[in-house]
């Protein structure tokens, strides 16, 4: 993986320079956190709550519940993955690490559909709430016409790469749940009536069977902000017991939010026989949550209480409200899918070419501009109903393998530290197994079975998606030579520009002993394994361990026994990190010289290797690493002298390597180091 001491800002960087762009990010912390998941999860009920009730009808409140711990779990499976592995990702980075690169694509292609869905089914809503103050609007062309508006400016948004301000996220955040209790109290104070939630119960008959599960299977919709969450995971800094509060925190407004709210909007607008719903359901009964207001229930829901002053100006508060809500959502679609997208792009399961970012802004256009068609097409039926059908299927993919992913993980990498774990955990030869992890994949599987089994439309057109999806991936790694399974990644820079990769034959890795030795094994074995398999003799990796003896010893003089311990132990590190890549051999050797840069370029130039991969030594500030092969003159402020004096003498290109930060990869949310770096799967 070759890097470049100052690469370009990714796909979710701004138009700030990169490095005020990394201050900004170390300051995420746990109201972050929380704003990104409850935005995203909190913007659903703005649509989910009209289409699970004309299914679940007065079980609506009990679905929602029974989501709501499905999400809970989720959560707790998603916090510990993140944590474990803090990258970029979400479901399609914990299945990476967990199984391979194949099941890491299957969950990023199942999640970016469900990105794709949300930007519609979040633009096409905006035009009903706004309805409150424009009659004329909520109907299916000037809601067409003003989601394709909205869609175009968060396109153009991002495509500029303008970062949005952390603390106007949160402060929505906080204002769009304030609002949903004032709604739930003052849903108790004028609609205050139990019996109406549950007076047209039959279980089996209203509703019937199909339709509860099929409501159920819809509710998921409400729950895939923990995938935008978990796109935070290397930018945020939260201790333990603030991460423990942030996930506490995010399920009990969670269920008060979807609980409270549909019980209060069955009160307020009660299932009852002859009221048409979506659906064309032949049970006699209906809600007009599920039928006249199906696109904007919680205005429906104010606009039902019986004090006109109080319904009028609440009402307009949704209004405002929910579209700041939903425009909020669907640009987090919208970056969630050029993240995404990109992460797939720099490991190869996706072509590079669909991910090259913008020469000035930086930006994944390509994506973009796919994204935009695709959810155009979507926008066109101007139905929620087939939107929320098929959002499950994508995202009951995602969960289930990030439960998977979490219970493998704990098998693989039993030792790994994790800031955060599941609790309720089973041993079994020594192994903690999450049973909630292991409840939650079965519940997932289960459901999506269920969605295969009701719902036409996903069925058809979510299997559709994913066959495409695999069938690009293989025919994109085929032609690539690549293996379906291995890791691979490209450098940022190269989706930057369009230069030519480069092969080495024989590559030199100094090696120290401490835990940057394994980021440096990663990348000069992905460097190595990323060679035509067709080449005579392969690459190989040359990893060295230099020792300083001072002048006033021989160069053969004895070493102390700890000394020639050290450089075994490094060496044998060295060798088993860079053999787990394909095809790689790792020839080690313990070198001596006066000054540990004279013998890396020495020893370079004696063995004619191509080039040398280094580590930056710390503190350094370096933001990936890259090819600095051949430069002269002054040195950057950031680099050590050692990794300088390579740079300057080099016979062969160099390339420089360096996690972010004390690596962000390797940092665990509270902050703690966990004693050694990424090793690759």
């Amino acid at each position: 993986m070759e890097r470049d001491a100052d690469p370009p800002p990714g796909p979710d960087a701004g138009s700030q320079p990169a490095r005020r762009q990394l201050l900004i990010e170390r300051r995420l912390g746990a109201p972050r956190l929380f704003a990104t998941a409850y935005s995203t999860v909190g913007s659903s009920i703005y649509f989910a709550l009209g289409v699970v009730a004309a299914y679940a009808l007065g079980l609506t409140p009990f679905v929602f519940l029974v989501t709501g711990l499905l999400f809970v779990l989720t959560t707790m499976t998603y916090f510990e993955g993140m944590t474990a592995h803090p990258e970029r990702g979400g479901s399609a980075v914990m299945a990476r690490y967990a199984f391979n690169e194949f099941w890491s694509f299957i969950a990023g292609w199942a999640i970016l559909l469900d990105y794709l869905i949300l930007i519609a089914i979040s633009t096409l809503s905006i035009g009903n709430y706004l309805s409150a103050f424009w009659h004329k609007l909520g109907t299916d062309n000037l809601d067409l016409a003003l989601a394709v508006l909205v869609l175009f400016g968060i396109a153009r948004y991002n495509f500029h790469g303008a970062t949005p301000r952390g603390r106007r996220s949160t402060m929505l955040a906080i204002a769009d749940l304030v609002l949903v209790l004032v709604i739930v109290v003052l849903g108790f104070i004028y609609a205050f009536d139990p019996d109406a939630v549950t007076q047209n119960v039959k279980l089996g008959e209203v509703p019937k069977w199909s339709d509860l599960l099929f409501g159920t299977t819809i509710a998921i919709i409400a729950y895939t902000g923990i995938e935008a969450a978990s796109n935070l995971a290397p930018e945020v800094r939260v201790p333990k017991r603030a991460l423990r509060r942030t996930v506490g925190a995010g399920a009990a407004a969670t269920l008060l939010v979807f609980v409270g709210v549909s019980t209060v909007a069955l009160m307020a607008l009660p299932v009852e026989p002859g009221i048409p719903v979506i659906g064309g359901q032949d049970s006699g009964f209906g809600t007009e949550l599920g039928g006249k207001y199906v696109e904007a229930p919680v205005l429906g829901v104010v606009q039902s209480f019986t004090n006109t002053w109080v319904s009028d100006v609440l009402a307009r508060v949704v209004g405002i409200i929910a579209t700041l809500v939903l425009v909020q959502s669907a640009n987090a679609g919208m970056v969630g899918i050029t993240r995404t997208s990109y992460t797939l792009a720099t490991h190869r399961q996706l072509p590079r070419g669909l991910a090259r970012l913008h020469p000035r802004h930086t930006t994944p256009w390509i994506v973009i501009s796919i994204a935009c068609v695709l959810v155009f097409l979507l926008l066109l039926p101007v139905d929620i109903e087939l939107l929320a059908s098929m959002f499950a299927y994508g995202a009951l993919i995602a969960f289930g393998l990030a439960h998977l992913s979490v219970i493998a993980l704990r098998i693989r990498d039993p030792d790994r530290a994790r800031p955060f774990k599941v609790p309720v955990n089973l041993r079994v030869r020594g192994i903690e197994l999450p049973l909630p992890a292991v409840v939650g994949a079965l519940l997932s599987f289960g459901a999506w079975v269920g969605v295969l089994i009701y719902h036409d439309e996903a069925r058809l057109f979510g299997s559709a998606w994913m066959l495409l999806g695999v069938g690009l991936y293989v025919i994109y790694r085929s032609r690539q030579g690549l293996s379906l399974t291995r890791m691979v990644e490209v450098s940022p820079t190269t989706l930057a520009s369009a230069e030519p990769e480069v092969e080495y034959g024989s590559i030199l890795v100094p090696v120290f002993g401490d835990p940057l030795d394994d980021d440096i094994m990663s990348t000069a074995g992905q460097l190595a394994s990323g060679q035509d398999d067709d080449s005579e003799g392969g690459a190989v990796i040359e990893a060295i361990y230099v020792t300083e003896v001072p002048m006033s010893l021989p160069l053969d003089a004895r070493l102390p026994r700890e000394k020639v311990e050290q450089a075994n132990r490094a060496l044998a590190r060295a060798k088993q990190i860079g053999e787990q890549y394909q095809g790689v051999e790792v020839a080690v050797a313990a070198v001596r010289g006066r000054t540990i840069g004279s013998a890396i370029v020495e020893e370079a130039r004696r063995r004619g290797v191509e080039a040398i991969v280094i580590g930056a030594e710390p503190p350094s500030r370096i933001r990936g690493g890259g090819i600095l092969g051949g430069v002269s003159g002054s040195r950057p402020s950031e680099l050590g002298e050692i990794t300088a004096y390579v740079l300057e003498k080099a016979p062969s290109r160099v390339v420089v390597t360096a996690p972010p930060e004390r690596s962000r990869l390797e940092m665990p949310l509270d902050g703690q180091p966990n004693g050694g770096a990424r090793e690759p799967e």
